[in-house]
């Protein structure tokens, strides 16, 4: 029995340290960098471009990102059980409008802020024959077109609907289950948009997604998306306890089609109710991207945006603000009435292949026009109908 079961044990014991070196070594390490100016010709005195978040300063070079990321994927079309994860840290400009409550909201309340985008366990079960994925920690939001990441984004600047009609931030977990090869169920919980638990939270009560993604259709040329997303997101402090009961309901179909190769458009409809608030948006995206060549793409986004109360749209004066709005707290903002906004921005990535130790540059120049539709006067200090802004950023990953 010996002679039998030691050289079974050697053999079981030498499968698991295989196994074990098989995923460290699918453990990848990232870096990234981004900074960028842009400029507004108007000069508006309180330093800031009205109703953009990415490029908000005024005529002021900063760096948006320095992000450090380690990972290691699952692959869901393997019909076997993996474990991965993502751990991302990010310092910059940007983490004031993605930070999270309770977090890191505290650690560093100046311009350049430290955050925690993404930490998250992933587990690939082959369940229900094309499998489940479920992610659960510190989750980016999967609702929109444009992403914190700039390197997965047309422009340097967000939209509207991407700075006020979608959620950024979630601690919490999200399952996608592949119901075919081409249609997966999403849905989630977690614990509000940007907080998390105790003092870092708004109110009481959870939210979470339900939605639909189709992708390869039309003979691979087309890829649909919807999201419901549905709980209270108001701060106690701002409401009372009504805010653990007043739910906002938000909801984003999306879906890009691609004429060519190197040619296509993608459309985003949303539309959101805050019952807290008593508020409503509604918006109509549209982007057209083609490929001129290798290193060369030009792309174009034009946006419809209704905000029927102001109460939406708003422009973080300090440093912290967004966070502090977040929790219901006093501090500096800037907004406007009840404004239907029309924006049309005007783009080209130049992304040439550089070669080791370089993965990724990109150099993307835009032109964008925002104005009031309906008369108001919300932008460059509330004094114009209307705001010029000349953006460029550089992207560079290793």
């Amino acid at each position: 029995m010996a002679a039998i079961v030691l050289p079974e044990a050697a053999l079981a014991d030498a499968a698991l340290a295989d196994d074990a070196a098989d995923w460290l070594h699918g453990i990848t390490v990232a870096g990234q960098v981004e900074g960028g100016i842009n400029a507004n010709p108007a000069r508006p005195a309180n330093g800031v471009n009205f109703g953009q978040f990415f490029g908000d300063r005024a005529n002021q070079a900063q760096l948006d990102q320095l992000t450090l990321t380690v990972s290691r994927a699952v692959d869901p079309t393997v019909q076997q059980m993996q474990v991965g994860f993502l751990l991302r840290g990010l310092y910059g400009a940007d983490g004031r409008y993605f930070n999270i409550a309770g977090i890191t909201d505290r650690a560093i309340t100046s311009r350049y802020q430290f955050i925690i985008p993404q930490a998250h366990l992933d587990v690939h079960l082959p369940l229900m024959r094309h499998g489940l994925d479920i992610q659960a920690g510190i989750l980016s939001s999967p609702m929109g077109v444009e992403s914190l990441d700039p390197a997965l984004r047309p422009f340097y600047t967000l939209s509207y609907t991407t700075e006020y009609s979608t959620p950024f931030e979630h601690v919490g977990a999200m399952v996608q289950w592949h119901l075919t090869s081409h249609l997966d169920a999403l849905f989630g919980i977690d614990t509000g948009n940007q907080v998390s638990f105790g003092k870092g939270d708004n109110n009481d009560a959870p939210a979470g997604y339900f939605g639909l993604a189709a992708t390869g259709l039309a003979g691979g040329r087309l890829s649909v998306t919807y999201l419901g997303r549905v709980g209270p997101e108001d701060s106690v402090r701002a409401l009372g306890n009504r805010a653990n009961s007043a739910q906002r309901f938000w909801n984003d179909l999306s879906g890009t089609f691609k004429f060519t190769d190197r040619f296509s458009a993608t459309a985003e409809l949303n539309l959101l109710h805050d019952a807290g608030l008593h508020a409503n948006t509604y918006s109509a995206v549209g982007y057209l991207s083609y490929q001129v060549s290798s290193s060369l793409t030009l792309n174009a986004r034009g946006e419809i945006y209704r905000d029927d109360t102001g109460l939406l749209v708003t422009s973080f004066i300090a440093d912290d603000a967004y966070m502090r709005s977040t929790l219901g707290q006093p501090t500096r903002t800037q907004s406007a009435p009840a404004t239907t906004y029309g924006a049309l921005t005007l783009g080209a990535t130049w992304h040439p292949t550089l070669g080791h130790p370089v993965k990724l540059f990109e150099l993307r120049p835009e032109i964008r026009f925002d104005r009031s539709l309906n008369g108001t006067h919300p932008f460059n200090d509330l004094r114009n109908t209307g705001q010029f802004t000349f953006g460029i950023d550089a992207v560079l990953g290793f």
